[in-house]
C-alpha cells in the first residue's frame, strides 16, 4: 500500500488539517482497510492515530487507486467535539465496536441455599 497525501491545508476554526489523499492498493489486490489508512496517514502527519479520521476513501472504477479525505485534530477533545459519531464509530478497531456493541447483562442475584434441613435423630 502507498499513500500519498496530495493536499493539506490547516483549518484554525475547527483546529485539524483537512487532508486529501491517494492510495495504490494494487499490491494487497483489495481495497485498504480504515484503520491501516489511518496508520499510515498518522505516520506521514507525523501525528496519533486517534487524531486521525477518515472521511472518505473511494476507489476509482477500474483501478487500484482509490482516493479519499482524511481529518487530523490538534487534540483528542477537539476530534470528539467536531467530528460526527458515524465517522468516529467507522474509524474504531473492530474488536472496540464489539465490545462497545456488546449488551450489558444485569447479573441475577444467585438464590439463598436452602437451609440445611435438620435430620431427625
Amino acid at each position: 500500500m502507498q499513500v500519498k497525501i496530495l493536499s493539506q491545508k490547516y483549518n484554525p476554526l475547527l483546529k485539524r488539517k483537512e487532508v486529501v489523499f491517494e492510495v495504490d492498493h494494487s499490491q494487497e489486490g483489495q481495497t485498504t482497510s480504515r484503520l491501516e489508512l489511518r496508520n499510515s496517514l498518522a505516520g506521514l502527519l507525523k501525528t496519533k492515530v486517534d487524531l486521525v479520521h477518515v472521511e472518505r476513501v473511494e476507489t476509482k472504477t477500474g483501478t487500484m487507486i482509490a482516493v479519499g479525505e482524511a481529518n487530523a485534530y490538534d487534540t483528542l477533545e477537539q476530534a470528539k467535539t467536531v467530528e460526527r459519531e458515524h465517522i468516529i464509530a467507522r474509524d474504531m478497531p473492530s474488536e472496540k465496536k464489539a465490545e462497545e456493541e456488546k449488551p450489558v447483562e444485569e447479573e441475577k442475584p444467585t438464590p439463598a441455599p436452602e437451609e440445611e434441613k435438620e435430620k431427625g435423630e
